[in-house]
């Protein structure tokens, strides 16, 4: 039964292990930062756009737009990791049932476990699948689209489903080949993905120059979030501009990685190559990266993926869930003048 529930968990993440590590840094506290927490936006990709719809829902009243690359409609899995590989990856023998699901959403806002769906009609919501992405179905992704139709206007949706990329986050010139799935997951496709994105989430984005001026730290996620971090690695990343760190007003933007993203997989490759920080360098948002870990134990997890099929807490697609506490324990902790220890890396390298 083990060995069974290992291999389910090994395939439901959808992308190839990597062995690569992560540098080290040098100690320095994160500044103080001002921030704007009433139109935080999220992003992810796979895993990570599975558990950005996941926080957005949770937070609506605070979180105004999601971006979600290569994943499928809320709750899709059920809290079952076999209704998750049969219905929400690559196979679609039995597509999803968008209005159940939807019904879910609708029983947690009764409930208070998500923020009032009222909050979703004016969200901005930007969804992205490649034609020649093999790990989530098209029809997944479709179902995703057609659960936001529900409850957010169209006029605010855009969903990019035309492209030749495969299941990794395109970005302008960055990353390995853009028809091929492989690590880290970010391909050169000659498309600004996190560009195209942003406009789409904030309004009135200055055009990026090819400087950055802040600094990418990372943060101590347990010491922050304590047990509600223990599925999640024991060190995150945030980027800084130099604006933010001098102590002006900044937007927040947090985006979550996919499987076999994660740090200890390929280092800060997911924090430094989407093209994220060059567009928040020059528009005053911090960017918060999340991290999780593999587990090869209860909760299993040999992926290093976001809980978005109930490994890491029954509450995992609403406010109770750890992960989903943790990372909003992670962001108010930036705007405090008690946070705790950072280490601080050069982010030049973008």
């Amino acid at each position: 039964m083990k060995k069974n529930m290992f291999i389910k968990a090994a395939v439901i993440g959808g992308l190839c292990f990597s062995a690569s590590v992560y540098g080290q840094s040098s100690t320095e506290a994160v500044p103080v930062l001002n921030l704007d927490l009433t139109e935080v936006t999220v992003s992810g990709l796979s895993s990570g756009g599975y558990m950005a719809t996941q926080f957005q829902l949770a937070h609506s009243d605070w979180v105004k737009g999601v971006g979600v690359l290569a994943a499928g409609p809320y709750f899709c899995a059920k809290g079952d990791i076999t209704t998750a590989l049969a219905q929400c990856v690559n196979k679609t023998d039995t597509l999803p049932n968008v209005e159940e699901l939807t019904k879910q959403a609708t029983d947690y806002a009764k409930k208070g476990k998500i923020a009032a769906l009222s909050n979703m009609k004016d969200a901005k919501v930007w969804l992205f699948h490649g034609t020649i992405d093999t790990r989530i179905a098209s029809e997944v992704s479709d179902a995703l689209f057609e659960q936001y139709k529900m409850w957010t206007d169209t006029q605010h949706i855009k969903y990019v489903n035309d492209m030749s990329v495969a299941h990794l986050f395109p970005t302008k010139s960055s990353g390995t080949d853009c028809t091929t799935s492989e690590s880290p997951f970010i391909g050169n496709c000659d498309y600004d993905a996190a560009g195209d994105m942003l406009n789409h989430l904030v309004d009135d984005l200055a055009a990026p120059d090819d400087t950055l001026s802040g600094e990418l730290h990372t943060i101590s996620q347990k010491d922050i979030a304590g047990s509600n971090a223990k599925t999640l690695a024991s060190e995150g990343f945030v980027y800084v501009p130099e604006n933010c760190a001098s102590g002006e007003t900044c937007r927040a933007h947090i985006s979550f990685h996919g499987c076999n993203q994660y740090a200890d997989a390929v280092g800060d490759a997911y924090a430094t190559q989407t093209g994220l920080n060059r567009w928040a360098d020059d528009n005053n948002m911090v960017v918060l990266y999340p991290q999780t870990k593999k587990s090869l134990f209860m909760p299993l997890n040999p992926q290093g993926c976001w809980d978005w099929w109930g490994y890491a807490s029954p509450d995992y697609a609403n406010r109770d869930g750890d992960q989903i506490k943790a990372v909003s324990d992670l962001l108010k902790s930036l705007h405090s003048s008690n946070q705790a220890e950072l280490t601080t890396k050069d982010a030049s390298n973008e």
